[in-house]
């Protein structure tokens, strides 16, 4: 089972939910860190690294003497990563998805390709659970390569947890991209609703099953869990603001290792996962 784990924002306490869960369920694990430009669940997995691998993908070089500046290239680029001008043509690396059309489109054979590293991969392992987390170097701005080569690595019989990048952009889309089960992290103010609500109109078009997990649910507003009813929205969970929990984060720690009582909780959160696989 691939249980992602997504927000439609940013610090609603995604990794706190996803790092937890991973680490409370007795099953074999997985765990992919695919938030690649900024991940953190190894401060609370903390695995022991043993492999790394470096991620590149292709981009043009184009060879001006047997260019015709037909500008086929600039045409067939959806990403306008190559442009012709009167006397050569320009590639732009840092906006090339590597696609390849340009090379292949090309009527005279003038571009062949090269490697362009994007970031890498990490490998590792706490007691039986491999973790996988993927970092974009500094620079960079095309994070699916990286996505899809930590996912490359999912192992079907295994429960693989997946905690997803913020938002609802492409790295979102390939991270939860084939997963079982969704579990939508928000909060109850109106930047967490405005974000849920552009989260569940995605999933519904990716036709995922999902639910949603109140986070700091004693702040805020009622509007969330009144928008979860009326759109029959299970919430699998409600995590109170407490400062035990905030202080575990700041430190780096899981919740379930200072506090055990909590595990309980996202036991629950698992049964509750498994029962409700498709029917949203």
């Amino acid at each position: 089972m691939i249980i992602s784990v997504a927000s439609g924002k940013g610090g609603t306490g995604k990794t706190t939910v996803s790092t937890n869960l991973a680490l409370s369920i007795s099953e074999n694990i997985q765990f992919l860190d695919c938030d690649v430009e900024e991940p953190n669940a190894h401060i609370f997995i903390k695995p022991e690294m043993r492999e790394s691998h470096v991620v590149n993908i292709l981009i043009p070089q184009v060879d001006q003497l047997k260019c015709g500046l037909c500008g086929k290239c600039q045409e067939v680029c959806a990403f306008n990563a190559i442009a012709v001008l009167k006397e050569e043509v320009l590639v732009f690396p840092e906006i090339c998805h590597g696609c390849g059309s340009c090379t292949y489109f090309c009527p005279q054979g003038a571009i062949n390709e090269i490697n362009k590293e994007l970031g890498f991969i990490e490998m590792g392992k706490r007691g039986d659970m491999l973790f996988i987390h993927g970092r974009l170097n500094i620079g960079s701005a095309i994070a699916p390569p990286i996505i899809k080569a930590i996912k490359k690595y999912i192992d079907p019989t295994k429960t693989v947890i997946i905690d997803a990048p913020p938002g609802t952009s492409c790295p979102v889309i390939e991270s939860i991209g084939s997963s079982d089960f969704c579990v939508l992290v928000t909060e109850p103010t109106p930047f967490g609703l405005n974000d849920l609500t552009l989260a569940v109109e995605v999933l519904r078009k990716l036709q995922i099953p999902f639910g949603v997990i109140i986070n700091r649910s004693d702040l805020g507003n009622e509007d969330t869990r009144d928008f979860c009813r009326k759109e029959n929205i299970s919430i699998l969970m409600e995590i109170p603001f407490k400062v035990e929990i905030a202080s575990c984060y700041s430190k780096g720690i899981p919740i379930i290792d200072e506090f055990p009582e909590y595990k309980k909780d996202y036991q629950e959160l698992f049964e509750k996962i498994k029962k409700y696989k498709g029917s949203s």
